[in-house]
């Protein structure tokens, strides 16, 4: 029981897509964009990735989020 739950919890951490992530970030025009993983509660359950960022806006200032994508169909989305 303690493998099963261990496994379900590495792959939850592990359902990020950076790439995803990436090009809509520097889409929006983010610089210097570092990823923190997966975000837990930060999207909606229709998403299948949730790859939290910190990165520069336009402007310069640091900006915390995460970008929610989904496996085919769903495009990602910014949440701040």
């Amino acid at each position: 029981m303690k493998r099963m739950l261990v496994l379900a919890v590495l792959l939850l951490c592990a359902c990020t897509s950076e790439n995803d992530a990436m090009r809509a970030l520097q889409a929006e025009g983010y610089k210097d964009i570092r990823f923190t993983g997966y975000d837990w509660f930060a999207c909606s359950k229709d998403d299948t990735f949730h790859t939290g960022f910190v990165a520069k806006n336009r402007d310069g200032r640091e900006v915390k989020g995460v970008v929610c994508s989904g496996l085919i169909f769903k495009s990602a989305t910014v949440r701040y």
